[in-house]
């Protein structure tokens, strides 16, 4: 059975991220998978609502969807993308941080997240792999929370990113044609996907680049100090986008480094048994909330105030 590798783009057409993920999807196909992409501008995507509609039935046990599944396109693309071995993203960066059309699409993601689906056993456990692409037209400096962003949407559909790859300084229309450095990385990255999915799942690792990142577990660059989480845990560094706890140590040779405590994956976003915590928070916070008339009476009486505050608009 042929592996089925996706590949989704938030960039403009016959652009710079096309290309790059075009390059990656070929080798995946001259490997032997079978492909399918989109381009995210071509579908009709709405901004999640905030209803929470999808994480209180999850919380109690239920799976509801989400409230805009009738509405838009996501429904469609996920029916596909979730049955994917592999997804490859990529996104154009601008202000740091990828696109606003790649970002709507992954936050709509939460009514889909795989850890809560399989912890009330609407659905069984899958492994999946992916990759990330960033594209933009300055150094790291300014893409500085690119493939961070991008890593943090793809943990609530269990994607195992095994590569990641950011193009920089490559601002104009296809200007990355004109960097057979930049191409080939791309095709490395498809070869990787190729390479991790030919390994059996417990053994598949990282292929990026070997000293990618501050944190071992995920390869960010983004470390922030530690603050009590739910229940009291607490470490002195974490990495902030998979949650991993740890210290700075300096090294022999005098470097920074961060390690992970024994216990520093017991939030691990990257894993569902780590996201499951999450879910059981959400059932305890939110939960908390709608299970007490208490409460749900007392905002009603304070929120009168604020109801009737009216400021000029635009």
């Amino acid at each position: 059975m042929k592996f089925k590798v996706m590949g989704v783009t938030a960039g403009r057409k016959d652009n710079n991220c096309e290309i790059l993920l075009k390059e990656a999807l070929l080798v995946c196909q001259e490997k032997g998978a079978e492909i399918t992409m989109i381009n995210l501008k071509d579908y009709d995507l709405l901004d999640c609502t905030g209803c929470t509609s999808c994480t209180m039935g999850m919380s109690m046990g239920k799976h509801t969807g989400c409230a805009l599944d009738d509405k838009d396109d996501k429904k469609k693309i996920m029916e596909v993308l979730l049955d994917q071995d592999t997804v490859i993203f990529s996104a154009p960066t601008y202000a740091l941080m990828p696109s606003s059309l790649f970002l709507k699409f992954m936050h709509r993601n939460l009514a889909y997240e795989t850890a809560f689906l399989t912890k009330i056993g609407a659905i069984q456990p899958r492994d999946r792999i992916g990759a990330l692409i960033a594209v933009g037209g300055s150094t790291r400096s300014w893409q500085s929370m690119a493939l961070e962003c991008m890593q943090a949407t793809t943990f609530s559909s269990s994607f195992k990113i095994i590569d990641m790859y950011m193009a920089t300084m490559v601002p104009a229309p296809a200007q990355v044609l004109l960097h057979e450095e930049k191409l080939a990385r791309a095709r490395e990255s498809g070869a990787n996907i190729m390479k991790s999915l030919n390994t059996p799942p417990a053994e598949r690792k990282w292929l990026g680049e070997p000293d990618a990142g501050w944190c071992p577990n995920c390869h960010s660059n983004c470390l922030c100090l530690g603050e009590p989480q739910w229940r009291g845990l607490q470490y002195p560094i974490e990495c902030a986008v998979c949650g991993a706890g740890g210290d700075l140590v300096k090294t022999d040779d005098g470097k920074w480094k961060f390690v992970i405590a024994a216990n520093g994956l017991a939030r691990d976003r990257t894993s569902e048994e780590g996201r499951g915590v999450h879910c059981d928070e959400i059932a305890d916070t939110q939960g908390g909330f709608f299970m007490d008339p208490q409460k749900r009476v007392a905002v009603a009486e304070k929120l009168e105030k604020y109801k009737a505050i009216k400021f000029p608009a635009i």
